[in-house]
């Protein structure tokens, strides 16, 4: 059986410029990188911005497990899907950062039959755009330490600084850093990295409509506080100029394709159990004004993507989704029906049915926003037929709209009734305006509790007292109209990652904030969450090589 890369070498890709016809782009319209790479002019996206948009499917899934459950490899092998019954569609992803491609994911291009190619350039460094971040979030750190140094004209209180510097990869020993100790004039002051992934520039990056919203986002930036605890903004350091000038090329959109030649822009990567989870404004509101369908997807399950995808994207676009596919696979459902990680090639029926209220909790945080959905279950070679069949009927059975999903052996043919399923569900006028789950004029608080209560399935939420002092800061400062950006894991429903299934009677604990005024949000960490990942003891890295100018072992 060949692997994701070996599929991925041997296809025979268009020239990106054939790509760009398909959605009336022409070579003028683009930016080359390459043969098989470009990114999209704001000419032709300003062209295309008052086009009534298409239909958007957003993609999410069940908390995710060791065992996959096949997101982006739906979100393609649907978009293939749809272009294959002869819909005008593109697919809109995020760019993989560097750190789980060398960690434990090894990469984020799909998988099987069902991805996005170049694979290899997308899984590494694409078009620089994550470097363009690491460079601007770090610049500001540099300007931060080069003011204290200079004589502290705006009063900062060393011990306030709150903006971090990133690193594209899973490095604990950096959380936790003494800087400015080689010269008597600096000042030493603790700091620490986050992943890039994390950082707010990529968050007001993917949230920005346009170069000046950019330039006006990073410049409400907050990096510290000073000696009076009020706030210190990119703009009272007067680099946001600079800022932008480092992101003027990422901020575009980048066009590939997928095998089976259907256009995808891969834009913004911020991760969504430490920021919102989903790829750039800009690159999905073109997409879909040039489309009669686009397929996007949120990060990890539905109690972090997706909720962030409609409370905080959806409002900025002031619109959303026509349908959400919910994805899920035996394997990873009978992890959540605490089946052990050694035998899930083997049938176990009994955990299959115990892990299903994993399922349920999700389909029901769905229909809080008042979406019509389908639950895409992503077939394994090895899921028996008796667990497939017990899958399917306990759908029927509770009127769940259900499809079985083998994009990965078949690519689009293996999702022709996923997509028929989504048309059908989609028929009529694509929704016009945002319906969130909690307002922006509630209480801080008030919007936690709203998100655990109904989406986590909390009995509620406790505040440290540092998390209490910070709103009343926050209320000050009048950032409590802001949305809320939860940072849990991903692993459960509850902040402890051990708690699968569907847990109960269990709490949500608010350890701290950290403020993304530029974004627009207010980040709630919980539980023991990191800002920046380590390594596995045996990360995919130790299976990557090139031989003869030919990657190896990335998948």
């Amino acid at each position: 059986m060949l692997s994701d890369l070996q599929i991925a070498q041997k296809a025979k890709m268009e020239n990106i410029t054939e790509i760009a016809k398909k959605i009336n782009l022409s070579p003028e319209d683009l930016e080359l990188y390459g043969n098989y790479k470009a990114k999209i002019s704001f000419d032709a996206i300003n062209r295309y911005k008052n086009n009534q948009r298409g239909k958007i499917i957003l993609v999410t899934a069940i908390n995710p497990t060791k065992a996959g459950e096949g997101k982006s490899t739906t979100t393609i092998g649907l978009g293939d899907s749809l272009s294959a019954l002869g819909y005008k569609t593109m697919i809109a992803l995020r760019e993989p950062s560097l750190g789980p491609v060398m960690g434990m994911k090894g990469g984020a291009a799909g998988g099987g039959y069902s991805q996005v190619v170049p694979m290899e350039d997308i899984n590494l460094h694409f078009t620089g755009d994550i470097h363009a971040i690491t460079a601007a979030n770090n610049l500001i750190s540099s300007v931060i330490d080069n003011h204290l140094y200079q004589g502290n004209s705006l009063d900062i209180n060393p011990e306030k600084v709150i903006w971090r510097r990133v690193l594209d990869m899973n490095d604990r020993a950096l959380r936790r850093v003494h800087v400015a100790l080689s010269l008597k004039r600096e000042v030493p002051r603790f700091d620490g990295f986050d992943i890039t992934v994390a950082s707010e520039v990529m968050a007001v990056l993917c949230l920005s409509k346009d170069l000046n919203d950019l330039k006006t986002r990073l410049g409400h930036m907050v990096v510290a506080y000073n000696m009076d605890d009020n706030p210190v903004t990119v703009k009272d350091l007067k680099v946001e100029g600079a800022l932008t000038m480092l992101l003027k090329d990422a901020i575009k959109p980048n066009l590939v394709q997928t095998l089976e030649k259907t256009p995808a822009l891969i834009h913004g990567g911020p991760f969504a159990n430490i920021a919102h989870g989903a790829n750039s404004i800009i690159a999905s509101d073109f997409a879909s004004r040039v489309s009669e369908y686009l397929v996007t997807e949120a990060g990890f399950g539905a109690d972090l993507g997706m909720e962030k995808f409609m409370n905080i994207k959806m409002r900025a676009m002031d619109t959303m989704p026509s349908a959400v596919v919910i994805v899920a696979s035996i394997r990873a459902l009978k992890l959540h029906g605490d089946a052990n990680d050694d035998s899930l090639d083997q049938e176990d029926v009994e955990a299959l049915k115990k892990g299903i209220v994993n399922l349920e909790k999700h389909i029901e945080s769905v229909k809080n926003f008042d979406r019509p959905y389908v639950i895409a279950i992503n077939r394994f070679p090895k899921d028996t037929e008796n667990e497939i069949n017990t899958l399917l009927e306990w759908a029927k059975d509770n009127h769940h709209p259900i499809s079985l999903s083998e994009v990965f052996a078949k690519g689009s043919e293996g999702g022709i009734d996923l997509a028929k399923k989504i048309v059908k569900l989609t028929e009529g006028e694509a929704p016009i305006n945002n319906q969130p789950l909690y307002s922006l004029d509630m209480p801080i608080k008030e919007k936690i509790e709203t998100i655990a209560k109904k989406i986590y399935g909390a009995d509620g939420v406790d505040f440290s007292d540092k998390a209490n002092e910070q709103i009343e800061s926050f209320n000050k400062n009048g950032w409590d109209k802001l949305a809320i950006c939860m940072a849990k894991t991903p692993l459960s429903l509850s902040d402890n990652a051990k708690l699968k299934g569907r847990p109960e009677n269990f709490r949500i604990t608010v350890r701290e904030f950290k403020p993304s005024i530029g974004a627009g949000f207010i980040v709630a960490l919980t539980g023991k969450v990191m800002t920046m990942p380590g390594l596995p003891k045996h990360g995919a890295y130790e299976n990557m090589d090139v031989v003869d100018e030919k990657i190896l072992g990335l998948f």
